[in-house]
């Protein structure tokens, strides 16, 4: 009788260090104020659009009817466009590959797909500023370049390793 070694154990699997994964943040909108009193306008006007053809009283001529129906098309669609303005698909994503030392801003065009719109090498950047929540890139010649929000405490450290060595770091 022969004794074989059979090892079930799979090989061994090789995990990226920190520096190696991409890093994707989205922009926020500059002021949330701002944002708050768009949606709530346009609701008011999608809302007003479909209650004009509601409320009680109303003369229906067919001149009044006409002009109504202009009136509730415009209310809506700039309804639309006030809600539509800021919304979370239209942001365009920073990505920060650390394999080609750039950061990538993406932005989706009129098919939805991602188009660049920025690409800048590590070591074109200027400075990199980190607060709690937020990064904010420098040119060269210290114009701020782009301000990114930043959810958690592992991204702010995986994008300071990144940009360590190569970028300025200010805290």
């Amino acid at each position: 009788m022969q004794a074989v070694s059979q090892s079930n154990m799979p090989s061994a699997v090789v995990i990226p260090s920190i520096e190696a994964v991409p890093l994707v943040l989205s922009f926020a909108p500059n002021w949330p104020l701002r944002t708050l009193v768009f949606r709530i306008i346009g609701t008011a006007l999608v809302l007003s659009a479909a209650g004009m053809w509601l409320m009680p009283g109303s003369q229906n001529g067919p001149d009044v009817v006409l002009i109504k129906l202009g009136v509730s098309l415009f209310f809506f669609l700039c309804g639309l466009v006030l809600l539509m303005r800021n919304h979370q698909d239209t942001r365009p994503d920073a990505y920060f590959d650390p394999i080609r030392n750039e950061v990538r801003v993406l932005q989706k065009n009129s098919r939805g797909r991602p188009q660049t719109v920025l690409r800048r090498s590590y070591d074109t950047l200027g400075s990199a500023r980190f607060t709690d929540n937020m990064l904010e890139i420098s040119d060269v010649d210290g114009t701020v370049m782009m301000r990114l929000p930043i959810e958690s405490a592992e991204v702010r450290n995986a994008l300071r390793s990144q940009l360590s060595g190569v970028v300025n770091l200010t805290s």
